[in-house]
């Protein structure tokens, strides 16, 4: 009995210290609300490399300009599934524009992520919905963002891009003040939790 008493007072104080730390209900939806995106270049040649970077500026006028009044990630997706081709062709078009002859492929599907800063807002590691534009053999370096909410323009304010986007004050406050040691602890925890779903 005298073990029993132990084990349940040690339960209540770990309980209680740790349950400010753990996400509340809904944190780990971070990966649901977001639309990542993924350029990846042909090679790591200098002009290759610059190549990627003109693709993804025209893949990221073609897109901004449909998704600028979604208010959910569902929404956001929709709009890109029924463009990907035009996505396919503006990407292709500046490949040609640029006097390369590399084929493009765009796909829209579920991709692991390692742990990226954008804006001042750090997005956990693990698996998101995500737009890939593949360069040719799409064996360079790439380059990653967060395409919905849209944090990649670099003209966005965080907090209220992500709000907008019906992320919660709680994803909110891990996402943007992931360095305070209570949401330090808890993205890590998200990030656990992204990698026991890949």
């Amino acid at each position: 009995m005298k073990k029993v008493i132990i084990f349940f007072s040690a339960f209540v104080c770990l309980t209680a210290i740790l349950f400010p730390l753990l996400p509340l209900q809904g944190e780990a939806e971070v990966y649901d609300n977001a639309i990542r995106l993924h350029v990846l270049a042909n090679s790591d040649s200098e002009d290759d490399q610059a190549l990627k970077i003109k693709v993804r500026d025209a893949v990221l006028e073609l897109v901004s300009e449909e998704i600028t009044d979604c208010t959910s990630r569902y929404e956001a997706e929709c709009k890109v599934e029924d463009i990907c081709d035009n996505i396919a062709i503006a990407a292709q078009n500046k490949i040609y524009e640029e006097g390369y002859d590399y084929s493009v492929r765009v796909t829209l599907d579920n991709e692991y992520y390692p742990t990226r800063e954008y804006e001042g807002v750090r997005m956990p590691s693990g698996t998101y919905m995500s737009l890939r534009v593949l360069i040719g053999d799409a064996e360079g370096q790439n380059w990653w963002c967060v395409l919905y909410p849209p944090l990649c323009t670099g003209t966005a304010k965080p907090k209220t891009t992500l709000k907008q986007a019906g992320f919660t004050p709680e994803q909110i406050r891990v996402l943007t003040e992931g360095e305070s040691p209570k949401y330090k602890v808890k993205f890590k925890i998200l990030e656990i939790f992204g990698s026991l779903t890949k």
